[in-house]
């Protein structure tokens, strides 16, 4: 284990310090709005979550702050960046697909995410070990129809032929690094990293209580 996290910062390393040298700013700003469309007023209270969407932690994360993005409304909002590890099988993949939808309906971003979620087993370890990646890619694909409907099955299939989706998870794997963050599920609130990551709504609820009058709050 040990050797591992030692080999990942490594590798996080010359990553980094190659994410400075070659980073060329994106066209459009990294991360996916929950709820999709909402603006981020001057005194929104802006959640930066960091996910892998093949992460269990990501994934036990999810409930409790989407818990708190519902019961605070307007007042909150969320900016979710993906960041594929290399020690998650497929994840670079999964996180591409996430690309693919948004482009196509952001309002379906976070549907497939939970689909991830939800089925996060059929994407690591043995159950995809002897599969090759057109294989992964093509469970990936299925999984899109039966979350998001047959309409999806060919944008996701000719998605993983278009460089753009592609492009677009090496930014956001750049954005998270040069942020400095190499693990997930990493919160940021208001531009400040919480050392502690929040493992229900009452942890959430004790941040954003303190940032808002209890009287704004909608209930």
């Amino acid at each position: 284990m040990i050797r591992t996290i030692f080999l990942f910062l490594v590798f996080f390393f010359f990553v980094g310090t190659q994410v400075h040298a070659q980073l060329i700013p994106p066209a459009r700003p990294d991360g996916f709005a929950y709820p999709p469309g909402r603006r981020v007023e001057p005194d929104t209270i802006l959640i930066e979550a960091f996910y892998d969407p093949v992460c269990p932690y990501s994934r036990d994360s999810w409930p409790p702050l989407k818990q708190a993005l519902k019961h605070y409304g307007s007042r909150v909002s969320l900016l979710l960046h993906l960041l594929p590890l290399p020690y998650h099988d497929n994840a670079h993949i999964a996180s591409r697909a996430l690309h693919i939808v948004n482009t196509h309906n952001a309002s379906a971003t976070f549907g497939l995410l939970e689909g991830f979620f939800k089925h996060q087993e059929m994407f690591y370890g043995a159950k995809t070990q002897l599969l090759t990646r057109p294989e992964v890619v093509g469970r990936i694909v299925n999984l899109g129809t039966a979350t998001l409907g047959n309409s999806y099955h060919h944008l996701l299939k000719s998605g993983f032929n278009d460089t753009n989706s592609e492009r677009a998870t090496r930014v956001s794997f750049k954005y998270s690094a040069s942020r400095g963050v190499y693990g997930t599920p990493t919160f940021y609130v208001n531009g400040f990293v919480l050392p502690d990551d929040p493992s229900s709504f009452g942890g959430w609820k004790k941040i954003i209580d303190s940032l808002v009058q209890p009287h704004k709050v909608e209930r």
